[in-house]
């Protein structure tokens, strides 16, 4: 079985981009990213209503990281440390070599190849780093843009589970995708 290990925290860098730690100093675009509706409308979690919201978040990321049951890190363009992502592990299984890895950018930044090219990194450090054996992606079947980003990065489609969740007063799809070691 895995032994996963985020201290000290591992900084990430991809040609663009660097994967670092959030803090509290990123509480208000934490706040905006999660409180798009837009941005949130195939993220089944309530919206943030109050900076409180954000920095709980935050709190519930470093809580996964200190326990190593998961790991998130903010997106930032190299030369600007404007937080305009996360992208992370969740849904750890060290049991199975497996784990969930998951994203939300900024409205400002869809369109510009910057998720595959995080994905892509974070595949990397998955397989090599954390000696993964496979990496899921969970996503509404509607969700054509992420579905876009995973088939990119090398993710089959495994399934579609029809109205396997409730939310918001209604039964939701989910469709996984899922990439193996080579």
């Amino acid at each position: 079985m895995l032994d996963f290990n985020f201290t000290p925290f591992p900084i990430i860098e991809t040609e663009r981009l660097i994967l670092d730690r959030l803090t509290d100093k990123d509480v208000q675009e934490v706040f905006d990213l999660r409180s798009n509706p837009e941005n949130m409308k195939y993220i089944p979690r309530p919206l943030a209503k109050n900076h409180e919201d954000a920095l709980e978040l935050i709190r519930t990321i470093d809580e996964k990281i200190d326990t190593n049951e998961g790991i998130n890190w903010g997106v930032r363009f190299k030369n600007d440390s404007k937080l305009i992502g996360i992208i992370g592990y969740y849904r750890m299984q060290p049991e199975n070599y497996r784990a969930e890895v998951g994203y939300i950018l900024s409205p400002d930044h869809h369109g510009k190849g910057i998720i595959p090219e995080a994905v892509k990194r974070l595949i990397a450090f998955g397989f090599e780093d954390l000696k993964l054996h496979s990496i899921e992606a969970v996503i509404d079947p509607e969700n054509y843009a992420s579905e876009k980003v995973l088939q990119k990065c090398g993710f089959v489609k495994e399934a579609h589970l029809r109205e396997v969740e409730f939310w918001d007063g209604k039964f939701i799809d989910k469709v996984i995708y899922s990439l193996l070691e080579k």
